[in-house]
């Protein structure tokens, strides 16, 4: 199937043409018609599946609709919401690109920054508003946002806004919404509590599933290294100096962490910067904007990132610290072997890490291949893996030329 089968109007194609996309992902070959019938709709994808298009592109054409069709107001028609700063930036750009011919007004606001931009724009109308919900509870206390004349209204990530804590400000703003119109619920997840929110949003919703809950990627290699806390800098900077990796994206728990971690990077030679919640909104742009452009080779970084990081063709993905809550793994590397594309995801296991380690493979269903026979590799037997089964091998190809490299820095010494 391809875009053009799925009633957009030509602008969109157009559009759609010009950013090199012919062909839908699952979720938006299945979502974008429900959408555009004017159903609600209950999404659940994994990160990486094209989620962010299956419902702007259909929002873009059905706000467009509305204005052609006399409601030319200057209030907001459509309001996405969305857990993280990047994320609503990323959306912006999107909902840019896929709606450069229809000229609608469209604007994203999040904290962190000078307010006054986004209230001057908010004064001057606006057709689609991409926010956060800290921001966006602000600027309607202070009467800058009214959300009265919405239709369409979006919330993305709702398992992350649970993991966050903000599903009391979600429930705050969508008590402050009309009771008729469209609602759109996305999750990469679809635990019991989100299960509940839905609920109580959605009459009458379709539902998409693409991939099985908390599934990841078939495209995307995995393998667990066992190797203590200590050592985990020195394996790090052996892997990016010892394999073909050009960029990756490096996951810390932590803020203190992940800044640990860029000033052993650089120490050692290599590129490295920080994103977390302690750094202005300003620096998370520039470090992102230097990972993108290829100016900065590793991007550090903690879970509050981990499903804002659109980054074409990312070859790599680092747990240097195993998350404590499962589905946030499915995430984390979900930010490589994005749309179809192949990718590598290499997780580092200590011993205090080793009960995350196992939940991972239970919510995953798969047991990770273990790369052994390296110099950093840990002999607590508490890191023997009795987990769901017995392991695979390491997998063929640029898992053993990473093992074959070691086995020659071992030889040279």
């Amino acid at each position: 199937m391809l875009f053009k089968d799925l009633q957009l109007i030509e602008p969109i194609l157009k559009a759609l043409e010009t950013e090199g996309y012919s062909a839908p992902t699952p979720i938006q070959e299945q979502a974008i018609p429900v959408v555009l019938t004017g159903k609600d709709l209950l999404g659940c994808a994994q990160t990486g599946t094209g989620k962010t298009a299956a419902f702007a592109i259909p929002i873009l054409q059905l706000v467009y609709h509305s204005i052609q069709n006399g409601n030319r107001a200057k209030s907001i028609k459509a309001l996405i919401l969305t857990p993280t700063r990047e994320l609503a930036i990323q959306i912006d750009e999107s909902i840019a690109a896929y709606g450069r011919y229809l000229y609608l007004k469209h604007q994203v606001i999040f904290g962190g920054v000078s307010q006054v931009p986004q209230v001057n724009a908010l004064r001057n109308g606006v057709d689609i508003l991409v926010a956060t919900p800290g921001r966006l509870l602000d600027l309607m206390q202070q009467g800058y946002v009214r959300l009265h004349d919405i239709n369409f209204f979006v919330l993305d990530e709702a398992d992350r806004m649970l993991d966050m804590g903000f599903i009391n400000d979600v429930k705050k703003i969508v008590a402050k919404l009309p009771e008729k119109k469209q609602t759109l619920f996305f999750s990469a997840t679809m635990p019991t509590e989100i299960e509940k929110l839905a609920s109580t949003l959605l009459h009458q919703p379709a539902k998409v599933e693409v991939t099985p809950v908390s599934s990841t990627a078939e495209k995307i290699e995995q393998a667990i290294y066992f190797v203590e806390k200590d050592q985990k800098k020195h394996l790090l900077v052996h892997l990016l100096k010892n394999s073909n990796t050009p960029t990756a994206l490096v996951f810390t728990r932590t803020k203190h962490g992940a800044d640990k971690v860029v000033k052993d990077l650089v120490k050692s030679g290599i590129s490295a910067e920080a994103i977390h919640g302690n750094k202005s909104q300003n620096a998370r742009q520039r470090a992102l904007t230097n990972f993108k452009s290829g100016n900065t080779r590793i991007l550090v970084a903690t879970d509050i990132a981990a499903r804002g990081i659109d980054v074409d063709q990312l070859s790599h993905v680092f747990n240097y610290e195993l998350p404590n809550v499962p589905e946030t793994y499915v995430h984390r590397i979900g930010r490589t072997g994005r749309a179809g594309a192949s990718g590598i995801a290499i997780s580092f296991c200590d011993t205090e890490e080793r009960e995350y380690l196992k939940d991972i493979q239970k919510l995953i269903k798969i047991t990770l291949p273990v790369v052994k026979g390296h110099e950093f590799e840990s002999t607590n037997p508490l890191l023997q893996p009795t987990l769901l089964q017995k392991p695979k091998p390491a997998p063929r190809g640029r898992f053993r030329d990473q093992k074959s490299s070691y086995n020659r820095s071992r030889q040279s010494k």
